[in-house]
């Protein structure tokens, strides 16, 4: 339990409303993640701007927050006993979930089917994309040797894969919208971003197309998508 007035990350963003959950972040594929969550769950926040750069992520401040350096990172003043500090996007999903009572299933059965997905994404279909974005579209494109970009480009077109036959017969990758689409739309998007959709097929995988644009047309969504502004 802590202060949150005397925590070292409020001399770098200190809070203007200390009542509601404080969130750390950057509009990145991850970090996108927990604004869409609580753009969606209707619970009261207030973002603050971590950018990627060293001077931030890595400062004694946020990393007394989160000691990995990356973004997000949420407090709750009204944990459930007491003030409770957050890392990484998958344990922030499931606890927002659990905490607002909404998208993470109303059976044990359905939680579990929900956070495998999310599980799915954390380990598979962000580190993937993230690799293949950067030996598609950043540093990693001058490499002359083909292996890194066809080895990524791969397997993010055999885990689109995946997506595809889970849809089959259903608008949500878990039956009812949830904090897994919450932690895999994102991704899906940042194809764009990267610049690879032709690269990973995404033409076809009709499936992932029209879930993608049931997920983009959500109003939580366009909102979460430029929380905190990209720009200071």
């Amino acid at each position: 339990m802590f202060d949150l007035a005397t925590h070292p990350i409020a001399r770098r963003w200190p809070a203007r409303h200390p009542d509601r959950i404080q969130l750390y972040s950057f509009p990145t594929p991850n970090g996108v993640k927990a604004a869409i969550a609580l753009e969606e769950m209707g619970l009261p926040y207030e973002a603050h701007r971590v950018t990627l750069s060293d001077e931030d992520v890595k400062s004694p401040e946020f990393t007394a927050l989160n000691p990995n350096g990356k973004i997000p990172a949420l407090i709750d003043p009204n944990g459930p006993d007491g003030p409770l500090a957050l890392f990484e996007s998958g344990a922030i999903l499931a606890y927002l979930a659990e905490k607002s009572g909404k998208f993470g299933g109303a059976t044990t059965a359905e939680r579990y089917e929900i956070l495998q997905w999310v599980m799915f994404q954390m380990g598979g279909l962000g580190p993937m994309f993230g690799q293949m974005g950067f030996f598609w579209k950043f540093a990693g494109k001058d490499i002359e040797d083909p292996r890194p970009r066809e080895r990524y480009a791969n397997e993010a077109r055999r885990l689109l894969g995946v997506i595809e036959t889970a849809l089959d017969g259903r608008e949500w990758i878990a039956g009812d919208y949830s904090i897994a689409d919450m932690a895999i739309g994102p991704w899906l998007n940042a194809l764009n971003f990267y610049e690879t959709k032709e690269q990973v097929g995404w033409t076809d995988h009709p499936r992932c197309v029209a879930y993608l644009d049931r997920f983009m047309a959500r109003p939580a969504v366009q909102t979460g998508l430029k929380t905190p502004p990209r720009e200071g």
